[in-house]
Parts: C-alpha cells; structure tokens; sequence
C-alpha cells in the first residue's frame, strides 16, 4: 500500500522540483532501506518530503543559472553535503531542533511550501508546461492559465488539462466514495491506472495517441547506466552554501515533525529516537544524492498510510523500497506513459492540503496575535526564502512576546536559568512525578522542560505546576497536550495545574497564557482552564455547586493553626455542597516579609462538624513540630500505637478527649490513607495535602478522604 502511494508521489516531487522523475523513486528507495535498517523509529517512512520541492526547485534554479540539468548536478552535491549535516546533528543530539521553532511560524512555513508546490503544479495540470517565474507570480498567472484553456489551447495541451482535471477530481472525492474494495487502491495509483489505461486505449485501437512526449513523464531506458552524479565544483560559494543549509534546515525539521507525529499514530506508543534517526536519515540523504536521487526525510502521509495498514515495526519501510525497485524494473514502459498533468494534479491537492484556509481559522481560533506570526512566516516565505521566512516568525513572536508581558527582561534575564524542577512526590500509592516551572516557558526553554518529562516512565502520573510560571506560549500549550496524549496511551497521565489565575485572549485550550494582574481577577471565570472544566464537571457529578471567582472572606480560615500567621487575600475555584458543609477551594498566602516574602498555593478542604469536637492538629511528624510548639502544642502518645506515633505529630489543648477521639478505627482509617494534614478548630475540620495545588485526580481523593474522616468523626463523636 505504501509503495502504491510512494511511486507517484516520487515522480511527482522529483518533476516538482526540476529534477528527473528517478531521482525521486531513488530517494525513497535508499530512504526506505537504509533507515529501516539504522533508524530509531518504528513505523516511519522514508523518502523525498514535501517540504523540500521548493528548497531544491530554488537551488536548481539558482546554481544551474538558467540550465536546469546542470543545476541539477550542483544541487546533488548540496544534498550530499546536507546528508553529512544532518548525521552530525543526530552525533551532537540536536533531534530537540524542531523545538526551537514556533508552532504558528511553523504552520506558516508549511502554507507558503503548499503554495509552492500548488503555483507551479496547477499550470503543469492544465497543460501549460512552460510557466516560469516566482511563487507570487505564477499564482498571479492562475486565472490566465484557465483563459487560455478556452481561447488558444491546442488538442494536446486540453487533453492534458482534462487528465489533469479528472485527476484532481478524483483525489477531492476519493475520501467520499464508501465502497470498502475501491479504497483498495489509494487515490493516486487510480490515477495512475486510470491514466496509462487511457494509452492503452489507443494502443489497442491503432488510433495516434493525442499526447506528445513533452506531456509524459520522461524515464530512461536503462535507470542504473544513466544515474546522474553530483558536481561539487560549486561548493564553497555562497549559493551553494545558502542551499545547504536550507535543505539541512527544512529537511531536519520536517523529518523531526513528521516522527513525532507519526509516534502519535504508532499502535504500540512508542517514543522514536529522533537523535538515531536523523544519523540514518542523513547518511541515507548523502548515498542518495551520489546516486542521483533527492533527499531522504521522513514523511507523514505515507508513515500514516503505513500505520493504517497495520504497520508494527521498519520492515515495512524496507519492502517499500523493495516495490518500488521492482516497479521501476518491470513497469518502465507503463511509467513512461503516466502524463505530467495526472502527477501535477495530485501535488496541487497535496499543495492545498498543506495551506488549506482551515489552517488559517484554526490558528485565528487560538488567537490574534497567531495570526500576525503565521502571516509574517508565510508571506516573507512566499517574497524571500524558507530560511528568511522562519526566521523572521521566530524574531515576530519573539517580539509579540516581549510586547504582550511589556517587558523583554523576563526573556533576556531568565532564558539560560534553570527554570524547571522535577521531583518523586513519596505517597502511600506511589506518589506522583511533580514538576514545577518558573519564570517562563516558551518556544525558547520548552526544550527545557521536555527533557524532564522524557527521563518520566510513561505509565506513571505526573503533575505540571505554572503557577510560579507567569508566561506560556501556544508552542509549549500544543506540546503538552502532544505529551498528555502519549501518556495516556500508556496508562499515566499529566495534569496541568496553576494556569487557574492566568489570562487567555481565547478559550482555546493551546491559547497563550499570562498572569493576570490582581485587579483583573474578579473575571477569573472568563479564563476556564481544562482543570477548571473538570473542576466543573466533578461539582455537577457530586450536584455540587462551583465557583470560580475569587472570594476574600477568608475569616473562617484564622482559626486554624495553620493560617494563623499567614495573610490569605483570598481563595478561589470553590466546590461546595448545596447545605454548605463541605467545601474545597484554591488559597494563596504569604509567608515572610520584605525578601524572605514567599506566596504559597494549595487546595484546602473545609468541612463543617455538626457537633463540637476536639480542638488538635495532626501531620507528619518532625514537618511542622516548631510551629505547633510556638503554639504551645505538645505531641500526645497514644498508647499501644507505636508506628502511629512515629508517623504522626497529634496536638492540641485537651490531650484526653483528643485520645478519646482518636481510636483505633480512626488510627486504622489514617494509616491506611495518604498523608493529610488535618486540623480541627472545634467545630471544623480543615485538611490539605501539600503546599501546592492539587490535580482534579488529587482533589477528587481529598474529597473521598474527607468526607469518608467527617463521618467516621461523626461516628465517634456522636451529637449530644
């Protein structure tokens, strides 16, 4: 299936690009043989990308300076010396590169590629093979293109733009016809069986076929004794140079998106070894160019076809390459009979597919300020080069970033700190993967934090804290969800948490989100996190109410000892019962003054007793011992409980009721649960878990364990 979809796509990339169509099949055939063998993916596959049709059609066009076959042979020697870049990127471990790259400047380089390919195709597919100029021009060219079908065409030029036509129809509507046997054959080998039966139409009627040979695609008679070789008479230019570095660039950056896409897809969820592959996608790269053939990356439609087919492992990469060796063996003349329109015709859909407008309103649904990088990336890419084009949505968001925080500092004086801590939480079931960001986490420092979450076994929980972060991108938001998906399929799970009091000019869950000042607080709501949502959706399933807006009676709290001492302005993200007894929410204090001043924030649980109860506190022991002697609290002994005492600090102001309190049903519920720390103020019950806040997973246990201590207190201490 594969190779079916493999052998037009090749033709059609190699003539795309100005070069013969075999370089294209000799691309996927040392790809899929010589990754499959050293790659670390497991279910890609490898050959010429399309990302790279308009790389190469520009070096072609530059180096070869108006002769296209010599160009040809310069731009062999830039792909070899690609290939070596490419290994030497893989040795320094630079697989994390697609990482540095905004998500929207990136979509925005796709589009201008897709338009491209789509300027020149579209004129190859109605018959005008002749059309030359830049991407704008030749897009400008479009409408005369379709006059001159109607007014000067001659009988050759429509028959290749009713091939081309019915080709592009067919790939449009191909997804639409349900009939399970003809999706046997991918799109575009109906195409090509369509086409070439079209020839043989008048083969078996004796009647001249109406195409000329400038209108079919041209394949030597002998493939192996016309291989062309590269000329690197040009190589230490400065064009040659320039086109070195962007088929490096594009060719990297396709290929580690493409992996990481197709890692989604891979039935088994493995992670591929981006660093091991980009060694065997450049060594395959440079034995390609020697031999003819264009560069070899990893691609996404046919790695996609692979998997859907059932794909496991790289053997299907190499029998790809296999098919295609034998189609070039025993089909040549059937090939020589495929038109130029029916190749054109299936790029100009795989041109559309990669700057579709839908791209546009799904980018604009995240927010305005994704548009201005995308359109920045995308028309300095159509007017300039790949390379100007990205680097100046790099530089946009860069400064759209600096603009929306008013401060470039945050940027300059944190980008080199380490800003992310990661750490084992010890737990009676466990305990979870906690990881804290600071300062900022953006397109610049995600790196950063993927490599803390790639060293986490992908079947264990694990909890991301923003909330001492003040600024995260569209990039960083993207990626994660990417991360939250791989773990799920592998039975853990990433829960974001403390983005509750960022702002979002969207309710896109990959929007950007900044701090918000405390005077824009009261619209908190507005802002809905996916941790909101499901705080949400846990309140309806209780038939709990929810709020999320922040409230500053806070009074209730003083009598704790735990927030004696502390300033709370307020809590928010309140579930409460409907008779008011239970609640649970969100605080933020302060503890310390002046430089040793510290904002804490943690998710609390209040629960109101209906009889009065004992007066204690109870934590680990040796965690807040001195704040509770200043209190004037002693730690009370039970008696024939041991462990318990080893375990646990229990204080408060009448030692005897608080060990009538306390027995050995209570001692065995505590015991057998994860640490809280719990405190009564004799009419109340105050728990929390850790100064931080709590995963909905997290709180949804709090709420259990809560109401499960209320009632068993109840019990014990029954109303008098």
């Amino acid at each position: 299936m594969v190779s079916l979809i493999a052998l037009p796509l090749g033709l059609g990339l190699a003539l795309a690009s100005e070069a013969p169509p075999i370089s294209g099949i000799i691309a996927a055939v040392v790809g899929g043989m010589v990754v499959a063998i050293l790659g670390g993916s497991n279910v890609t596959i490898a050959g010429p990308g399309n990302g790279l049709v308009i790389v190469l059609l520009g070096a072609i066009t530059t180096l070869g300076g108006g002769d296209m076959y010599q160009g040809y042979l310069f731009t062999l020697a830039a792909i070899v010396v690609s290939g070596v870049l490419m290994m030497l990127l893989g040795f320094l471990k630079m697989g994390r590169l697609a990482d540095f790259f905004p998500a929207s400047a990136i979509e925005g380089m796709l589009a201008a590629i897709g338009l491209g390919i789509l300027s020149k195709q579209f004129h190859i597919m109605v018959g005008n093979n002749d059309a030359s100029g830049s991407i704008i021009a030749l897009l400008g060219k479009i409408p005369s293109a379709i006059i001159a079908l109607f007014q000067n065409a001659d009988m050759s030029m429509l028959i290749a733009a009713t091939i081309g036509i019915i080709s592009l129809l067919i790939m449009i509507f191909y997804s639409k016809i349900r009939n399970p046997y003809f999706h046997l054959v991918p799109a575009p080998m109906w195409i090509l069986i369509l086409s070439i039966g079209f020839s043989y139409f008048f083969v078996w009627t004796d009647a001249p076929y109406p195409l000329s040979a400038e209108y079919l695609v041209n394949i030597p008679d002998d493939a192996i004794r016309n291989l062309a070789f590269p000329d690197f008479s040009k190589v230490m230019q400065k064009d040659f140079i320039l086109a070195v570095l962007a088929i490096t660039l594009i060719a990297s950056i396709e290929s580690l998106l493409s992996i990481k896409a197709v890692d989604k897809l891979d039935p088994l969820s493995r992670r591929s070894n981006v660093n091991k592959d980009l060694k065997a996608l450049g060594l395959a790269t440079t034995l390609s160019g020697f031999v003819g053939g264009l560069n070899v990356v990893t691609v996404i439609a046919r790695s996609s076809v692979n998997v859907n087919n059932g794909a496991t492992n790289r053997s299907a990469n190499f029998f790809h390459a296999l098919f295609l060796v034998l189609f070039i063996v025993l089909f040549q003349d059937q090939l020589r009979r495929i038109p130029l329109a029916a190749l054109a015709a299936i790029l100009v859909f795989t041109g559309y597919k990669l700057a579709t407008p839908k791209t546009l309103q799904k980018i604009a649904k995240i927010g305005k300020e994704q548009i201005v990088i995308f359109l920045a990336t995308l028309l300095t890419t159509l007017f300039t080069n790949l390379i100007t084009g990205i680097g100046v949505g790099i530089l946009v968001t860069f400064i759209i970033h600096v603009l929306m925080n008013k401060s470039v500092t945050l940027f300059l004086s944190h980008v080199s700190k380490p800003n992310v801590l990661l750490f084992k939480e010890k737990d009676i079931d466990g305990g979870n993967f906690y990881v804290s960001i600071k300062y900022f986490c953006n397109f610049l420092n995600f790196y950063k934090l993927k490599n803390k979450l790639d060293v986490i076994p992908e079947n264990q929980n694990v909890v991301l804290d923003f909330s001492l972060c003040n600024f995260v991108d569209h990039t960083v938001m993207e990626g994660l969800e990417n991360y939250t998906d791989t773990f799920a399929k592998k039975g853990g799970s990433i829960e974001i948490i403390g983005l509750d009091k960022h702002g979002a000019d969207s309710t896109h869950p990959f929007a950007i989100r900044k701090i918000l000042p405390l005077n824009k607080l009261n619209s908190i709501g507005r802002y809905f996190t996916k941790r909101q949502d499901l705080l949400k959706a846990t309140a309806k399933e209780l038939k709990w109410t929810y709020s999320a807006e922040k409230n500053k009676k806070t009074k209730f709290l003083r009598d704790f000892v735990f927030f004696r001492t502390r300033e709370i302005p307020y809590v928010y993200n309140t579930l409460s019962d409907t008779n008011d007894r239970y609640k649970l929410f969100d605080v933020e204090f302060t503890e310390g003054a002046f430089i040793a001043r510290e904002v804490v924030k943690t998710t609390v649980m209040h629960m109101r007793m209906p009889n009065e109860i004992p007066v204690f506190t109870l934590d680990k022991e040796g965690l807040l011992d001195f704040i509770y002697g200043l209190a004037g609290f002693k730690d009370i002994d039970l008696e024939n409980h041991a462990d318990f005492n080893k375990r646990f600090y229990l204080s408060g102001e009448n030692s005897e009721e608080i060990k009538t309190l306390f027995t050995d049903e209570l001692i065995l519920f505590l015991e057998s649960n994860p640490y809280y720390h719990i405190e009564s103020n004799g009419s109340s019950l105050l728990i929390l878990k850790k100064e931080r806040l709590l995963s909905v997973k997290e709180i949804k246990a709090m709420l259990y364990f809560g109401k499960q201590l209320c009632k068993l207190v109840q019990q014990l201490h029954p109303v008098n």
